[in-house]
């Protein structure tokens, strides 16, 4: 049992936990009311009484006009903020060095009265909880607290948090990363799937059990590892059956490419080598065959999904789908509490009539010069339109599509575009090679990228086009501030083949396009900056 002690300084109240004191006796830890400005009560004494102390508490405002309070330590804090709930208060300060936490922050929004919040850290979403109340908040750390997941996640903001439909994990997690998982998870509406970097018992079971007790359902668990070990496996196996059965969440193994070559396919590598001469050059003769037939089937495929496309626009009336499609962003700003006036509306009427073929439509992509004149797509991952086309039917040569992680309405500092190089078919990222090209480069009406979204018809301007080994460093999408977005800039810049001498401001968005190059061992990347009009 603790006692906690209510003192009055200077028209404030403080909150504070009593040093145990032998001068009190054991059969007066309930209350005991030492001076007229000072108070002491045990935390379950509290718990009992909570409508008495509550309304005690507010006598005490009234009676010395008290609106600020002080509370010492941030676990005192959800049991005096129920004791206050009701009172004038309108400034609190938290004193302890300790960040907020989302069930904190949950209550303090319910206090009507409070309009000031002094604090060691916070983290932005919660932040802009606050300031959407009327609740201004002080900091005294220098840097807003954010943890691993929250940051590679890009949860910054409150509607990210709550649209999100699949997240990231990187295993070892914090004891931060996994609070934050678990706030997430009480905001988020929309969650389908996780992803795992790898295969941890523990930090699995911390996770499955966070999906539980947040009563997620229908949420698959996608671990990236090489499962080789058969107990492994079987763990598995069995622990998939209990939690599909019981909490419908499903798990799954994904092997890397480099694994399924190197385990699957060995044996049937070894009895090819074995084979006579005569076969094999009958196998290079048919695969020579089946390719050029395979480039050419996709060619025509491709152009009869374009012309397919250009008739679902000509025919449809995209009136009754821009107002569908307005009223589901303005309800979801009311259920944010987004002022109306900051919702975007769409505009654009060819796009609009394409959301009739596939809802995951989100841009338009014109490269002068090139064959590169598509519809863009955004899916829950970056896996989906590898695979599949714009009408989800199954194609090796897959879409043009957004990364999963970008704001398709409002577009982000960096927003990614990917496409297969199908270099012998010419059809999505296929003659992006010209780019590289100094006959192309060097011309200003290639220069210049078109991509129009619902939202809004955009240009950009090439500022770097290069190749790069694989890597993902070009692939960032958050900035924590100004500097590390110019940092970022200037090391795209610096890889480019040409000086195209654009400026890049800290404010500015780019669009950044990516396809595989040199038999997939390399990248082919071009920046291009968002032309202010």
């Amino acid at each position: 049992m603790k006692k906690i002690l209510i003192n009055i300084q200077n028209n404030e109240i403080i909150f504070k936990y009593k040093s145990n004191n032998s001068n009190y006796k054991e059969e007066l830890v309930n209350t005991n009311i030492i001076s007229n400005n000072e108070l002491v009560f045990s935390d379950s004494y509290i718990n009992d009484n909570l409508k008495i102390l509550s309304s005690f508490i507010n006598e005490l405002t009234i009676q010395y006009n008290i609106i600020k309070i002080t509370i010492s330590k941030i676990e005192l804090v959800p049991l005096i903020l129920k004791i206050i709930l009701k009172t004038n208060i309108t400034y609190i300060t938290i004193s302890e060095n300790e960040n907020i936490t989302y069930s904190i922050c949950e209550q303090l929004i319910n206090m009507k009265s409070l309009k000031t919040l002094n604090c060691y850290n916070i983290q932005p979403f919660m932040l802009e909880l606050l300031d959407k109340h009327g609740i201004a908040c002080i900091t005294r750390s220098e840097i807003l607290y954010i943890s691993n997941f929250m940051e590679s996640n890009n949860l910054l903001s409150y509607s990210n948090i709550y649209y999100k439909t699949n997240v990231r994990i990187t295993i070892p997690l914090s004891l931060e990363d996994l609070k934050d998982f678990k706030d997430f998870c009480k905001i988020n509406k929309y969650l389908r799937i996780v992803h795992l970097n790898k295969l941890n018992n523990e930090e699995l079971n911390n996770i499955l059990n966070i999906l539980i007790e947040t009563n997620r359902k229908n949420i698959k668990v996608i671990i990236h590892e090489n499962v080789d070990n058969a107990k492994t496996a079987e763990y598995l196996k069995n622990i998939n059956k209990k939690y599909k059965r019981k909490y419908q969440i499903m798990l799954s193994l994904e092997y890397s490419q480099d694994y399924l070559d190197d385990n699957i396919f060995k044996q049937t590598i070894i009895n090819t080598l074995r084979a006579c001469g005569l076969i094999i050059s009958s196998l290079v003769i048919l695969i020579v065959t089946y390719i050029g037939v395979s480039n050419f089937i996709s060619l025509k495929q491709v152009e009869a999904i374009k012309n397919d496309l250009a008739q679902v626009v000509e025919i449809t009336n995209p009136e009754d789908i821009i107002k569908k499609k307005n009223e589901e962003n303005i309800n979801n700003a009311k259920e944010e509490e987004i002022p109306e006036e900051e919702v975007k509306m769409v505009t654009n009427s060819n796009l609009a009539s394409l959301l009739t073929v596939n809802e995951d439509v989100v841009g338009e992509l014109i490269i002068n010069n090139t064959n590169i004149n598509y519809p863009v797509v955004q899916a829950k991952d970056n896996d989906y339109y590898l695979d599949y086309d714009i009408n989800h039917q199954k194609s090796i040569n897959g879409w043009l599509f957004m990364d999963y992680r970008n704001d398709t309405m409002n577009l982000d500092k960096n927003n990614i575009i990917y496409g297969h190089n199908s270099y012998y078919s010419g059809v999505m990222f296929g003659t992006l090679y010209k780019t590289a090209n100094k006959n192309w480069y060097t011309k200003e009406e290639n220069q210049i990228i078109t991509y129009n979204s619902l939202y809004d018809n955009m240009k950009f301007k090439i500022f770097s086009i290069y190749r790069v080994p694989k890597t993902s460093d070009y692939l960032k999408v958050y900035f924590a501030n100004d500097q590390e977005f110019l940092d970022f800039v200037n090391m795209i810049t610096k890889r480019s083949i040409y000086n195209f001498n654009v400026p890049i401001n800290a404010s500015d968005k780019i669009l950044t396009l990516s396809t595989c190059s040199d038999n997939g061992s390399k990248r082919l990347v071009i920046h291009a900056v968002l032309i202010k009009e």
